[in-house]
C-alpha cells in the first residue's frame, strides 16, 4: 500500500507556483542586477494604501509647532515661485511691448501732484466742476481695449470752466467732503 501512494505521488505532478512567483522568478534578460519585484495590482493597492497610512500617522505624530513650521516653509515655497512667474510675466510683457525702459513705471517723486485731462459734466456748483476722467487700456489676459471713466470734483475759483470742455486738473489738498482737485487750464472750449 505504501509502494502505491509513492508511486501516485511521483506521477501526480508537483502544484504550479503562483503567478507572482513566476513573475518574480523569471530573470530578466540582459540584466546582471537582480530582477526587481513585479507585483499584481491587488498587492500594488494594497502597498502603496499600507505606505499612505504609515505617512498619515507619522504626520498625526507631530507637534503643533512642527506642523506650523511646515505650513510657514511650504507657504514659503509657493510664494517663491508665484514670485518667479510674476517676474518671467513682466519680462515676457516687456519683450512683446519692444524696449524694457518704455514700459517699466516711473516712479513718482514724492510731493508731486497728479494731473488729469477730462471733460467737464456739470458746472451748476458754485467753484466746483465736475469733470469725467475717460480711460482705455488694454486688457492683461484677453488683449481687449477696455474703456473706463472716472469722474471727480475740481475747485473752479473764478467759474471759468463749463459743460463740455476739455480742461487740465492737479491734485490738491482736500478742499471740501469730495472736492481734492484743483483746475489748472481750460484746454478746449466747448463749441
Amino acid at each position: 500500500m505504501a509502494d502505491q501512494q509513492n508511486e501516485n505521488a511521483e506521477s501526480t505532478p508537483a502544484p504550479a507556483p503562483a503567478e507572482s512567483e513566476r513573475r518574480s522568478a523569471a530573470p530578466q534578460s540582459g540584466s546582471s542586477a537582480p530582477a526587481a519585484e513585479v507585483l499584481e495590482p491587488k498587492e500594488r493597492r494594497r502597498r502603496s494604501r499600507a505606505a499612505k497610512a504609515a505617512k498619515v500617522k507619522a504626520r498625526a505624530a507631530r507637534t503643533p509647532e512642527e506642523r506650523h513650521e511646515e505650513r510657514i516653509a511650504e507657504r514659503r515655497g509657493k510664494a517663491e515661485v508665484r514670485r518667479g512667474v510674476r517676474v518671467s510675466t513682466r519680462a515676457k510683457a516687456r519683450a512683446r511691448a519692444g524696449s524694457s525702459e518704455e514700459t517699466a513705471p516711473r516712479p513718482r517723486a514724492p510731493g508731486v501732484q497728479k494731473t488729469r485731462q477730462g471733460v467737464v459734466v456739470s458746472d451748476r456748483a458754485d467753484k466746483t466742476i465736475t469733470v469725467r476722467i475717460d480711460t482705455a487700456r488694454r486688457h492683461r489676459r484677453y488683449d481687449k481695449i477696455v474703456r473706463t471713466s472716472t469722474t471727480l470734483h475740481a475747485h473752479d475759483e473764478r467759474n471759468d470752466a463749463h459743460i463740455g470742455d476739455t480742461v487740465t486738473v492737479r491734485e490738491a489738498r482736500p478742499l471740501s467732503r469730495t472736492k481734492r482737485w484743483r483746475l489748472i487750464e481750460v484746454i478746449e472750449r466747448a463749441k
